[in-house]
């Protein structure tokens, strides 16, 4: 067998980062490097501090990056809900790419294998107050070969319009307060503005694509329902985190109380979390980014999972091309897998961040899986260092600091 190195003496020997910004993302790219000619790229989602990832540096030194299953469970006790599990996911997935290097087959092939050839992508459109504009937005989309769209409507779109949004003093401008707890609802005004925007989209995009619904505002479940009954007869594809992740109960009464699927999940960390959603079948659809539910295999589990429920899973992403190709590997290898979310496709310096992928990196609406070993990509020095945030630490620069960093973490006595 061909292998790229010698896979049973691999180890680690350093980790490094590099923080990238520019539309659409503002990310920290890890590279773990080895005792031999070969290292692993991984990314920390967008928004996340580089900090999350530098904090694992001490637990990774002197481990074997092939046993992804072994170091994970190592180190998924520093990670969290949200951005904070952002250095762990990031960790895994340069786990993976030297996994996939070290035995030169494509990290889809050490998730079990590929169902599909080419990744569904569907499209985010960035919001806009008129209608016909997003409308035609979106059919540009169409035009351009995406199956698959997604768009914001909420009430960012009912500003100005008196009587649309009923709510206390000061909540509309803080996002700092959960939804059940603002105040915030949505009036028959409101709704009936919302359901004639849409309407005015479905006019344009027609019904035959997909078309799904997500940013709502922090408004109570009661409006969510009444929202979500109204637009039904627009056949949405979902309706996207109308109310936080945790409350798993008001889920159920939203998916219960509407014909529109529903979804969330961007937000979850690790499998045992989205379980409570599942086992109550409490979604439609659900939601995981894989830069936050625990990289490649994690999210592996938790599409299996939602598939014993019944249950369809897309992919949120908005990421450079390194996690969005550790999503691609994913969703490759997960059976119930529907589509993968982009931001990218209007920013063409994107596209240049890697090397071993075509220009651009999106199709007619698909992203091919590479058959190349690991990731299958790696990064264009020069593209990097031109979106290097200039506030933050350079391109790859040592972080020797981090070597000796001693805490009693363990978690049990």
């Amino acid at each position: 067998m061909n292998t790229h190195s010698s896979p049973s003496e691999l180890k680690i020997t350093d980790m490094r980062i590099v923080n990238v910004s520019g539309a659409p993302m503002r990310s920290t790219l890890i590279r773990l490097d080895t005792n031999q000619e070969i290292y692993g790229l991984g990314e920390v989602r967008d928004g996340a501090s580089h900090i999350y990832a530098l904090q694992l540096k001490r637990q990774l030194l002197g481990e074997n990056p092939c046993n992804v299953d072994k170091v994970f469970r190592k180190i998924k006790q520093f990670g969290w809900h949200a951005r904070q599990a952002g250095g762990v996911c990031g960790v895994e997935m340069a786990l993976m790419d030297l996994a996939g290097k070290a035995h030169g087959v494509p990290c889809y092939q050490l998730a079990g294998g590929k169902f599909r050839d080419g990744i569904r992508i569907y499209c985010d459109t960035p919001s806009t107050p008129d209608p016909e504009e997003m409308g035609n937005s979106l059919k540009a989309r169409m035009d351009s070969g995406f199956t698959f769209l997604k768009m914001d409507i909420g009430t960012r779109l009912l500003k100005g319009i008196a009587g649309a949004v009923s709510h206390p003093s000061g909540m509309l401008e803080t996002a700092q307060i959960m939804h059940p707890f603002t105040g915030i609802q949505l009036t028959d005004k409101g709704i009936d503005s919302l359901v004639q925007y849409v309407a005015v989209v479905r006019d344009i995009v027609g019904y035959e694509i997909p078309l799904a619904a997500d940013h709502f505002g922090h408004i109570n479940v009661e409006s969510c329902i009444r929202l979500a009954r109204a637009l039904e007869r627009f056949n949405l594809a979902w309706l996207e985190d109308m109310i936080p992740w945790q409350f798993t109960d008001q889920w159920a009464r939203l998916k219960n109380a509407t014909a529109t699927p529903v979804c969330t999940g961007e937000d979850i960390y690790l499998l045992e979390n989205f379980k409570p959603l599942l086992d109550h079948r409490a979604v439609s659809v659900i939601h995981p980014d894989l830069a936050t539910s625990g990289g490649i295999l994690e999210t592996k589990r938790i599409g299996d999972y939602a598939e014993e429920c019944g249950i369809a899973m897309a992919l949120h992403m908005a990421a450079t091309p390194v996690a969005t190709m550790a999503s691609v590997h994913c969703a490759a290898a997960t059976h119930n897998f529907l589509a993968l979310e982009c931001h990218a496709v209007d920013y063409p310096p994107w596209n240049t961040l890697v090397t071993g992928l075509p220009n651009p990196i999106v199709q007619n609406g698909y992203i091919r899986v590479p058959d190349t070993p690991g990731l299958g990509v790696d990064l264009n020095e020069d593209a990097i260092k031109a979106h290097i945030n200039p506030d933050l630490p350079g391109y790859f620069e040592p972080t020797d600091a981090w070597n000796e960093e001693r805490v009693n973490d363990r978690l049990w006595s």
